[in-house]
């Protein structure tokens, strides 16, 4: 079982960003690799994984577009996984990976870690955040078959170039019997951008003072396109949900622009968002330990600094 895998995760027909993270790690290991999908068009997968040196595409396919079936996939990823001889396998660590992956170790009796940041596959190690950020775990794995899960935004990607196009080895999705049925889907009634995901993202710490506060950075992500985010602090003093948090405990994000407001620059918050392109620090603070990290710093209340910048972005972008 000297082959890796990689489920490949996808998004309206398409491979979500956060797999070519798991495609750069791989890459490293110097053995074959096998991607795995569920759909019936395989095309776009393999126009996005085409520089990245994905040996063969293994399709599964005939599922008639119903989406995701908990126990029909796992099914079917087991077998695939057992067949192909796979001796690890990786998935992003979102909410259908966790789960897929779960039901897929149990059925394997396979030994998973999930939420890694980072993973070793000749060591057959993972590292993870436990017990709240408080510590880090290394983890060894000794199974002849090992499941990762990584946090997206843990790796930079970065194409290896010449590959050429997999093989692609279609097969027709077995039939499982199976206990659940998802009736509905409800996305966020908000339709926020997925923080993961943003190229653009404005943070509030403790120094918003209030719930009500983040209005002042709403109209900011608003006029930027941008998610909105938040330290560990405001959400534990109730400013901001937890989908929200960026940070070791939180969410791993790389956006192009990060712009952390009100928040002094803790060392647990730098961890989520230290691979961000540019970062710019507002605080009234100037020894804010923030100010160390950032490419451009403005030292002043938030409450005045925000409105101008919001004022000023909108007036530029409408030129």
């Amino acid at each position: 079982m000297d082959r890796i895998g990689v489920y490949l995760e996808l998004k309206d027909g398409n491979v979500k960003p956060t797999n070519f993270e798991l495609l750069t790690l791989v890459q490293q290991a110097g053995r074959e690799v096998t991607g795995i999908m569920f759909g019936d068009d395989p095309a776009s997968v393999l126009a996005g994984v085409a520089e990245y040196r994905v040996n063969e595409l293994v399709h599964v396919g005939g599922l008639g577009g119903d989406g995701y079936k908990p126990e029909v996939w796992a099914a079917n990823l087991a077998d695939v996984i057992r067949e192909r001889g796979l001796g690890d396998c990786l998935a992003t660590c979102s909410a259908q990976g966790r789960d897929l992956f779960s039901r897929v170790a149990a059925r394997l009796e396979a030994a998973l870690v999930n939420d890694c940041t980072s993973v070793d596959l000749e060591a057959r190690t993972a590292t993870k955040p436990m017990y709240g950020g408080k510590v880090i775990a290394r983890i060894r794995m000794t199974s002849d078959c090992r499941l990762y899960t990584l946090r997206p935004n843990s790796i930079i990607p970065a194409p290896a170039g010449g590959g050429g196009a997999p093989e692609v080895i279609p097969l027709k999705a077995g039939t499982v019997a199976s206990g659940i049925e998802i009736r509905e889907i409800v996305k966020d009634i908000a339709d926020k951008i997925d923080l993961t995901e943003a190229k653009i993202i404005i943070s509030g710490g403790r120094g918003m003072g209030s719930a009500e506060s983040f209005a002042v950075l709403q109209k900011l992500a608003e006029s930027l396109g941008a998610a909105l985010g938040a330290s560990r602090a405001a959400v534990d003093a109730g400013y901001a949900t937890q989908d929200m948090q960026v940070g070791q405990t939180g969410k791993t994000v790389n956006p192009v622009l990060y712009i952390a407001c009100g928040i002094s620059g803790a060392v647990q918050h730098f961890a989520g968002m230290k691979t961000s392109k540019v970062i710019v620090a507002v605080n009234k603070d100037p020894e804010a330990p923030i100010f160390e990290k950032a490419d451009y710093g403005i030292v002043g209340d938030v409450f005045e600094v925000v409105p101008l910048l919001t004022e000023e972005f909108g007036r530029a972008l409408s030129e």
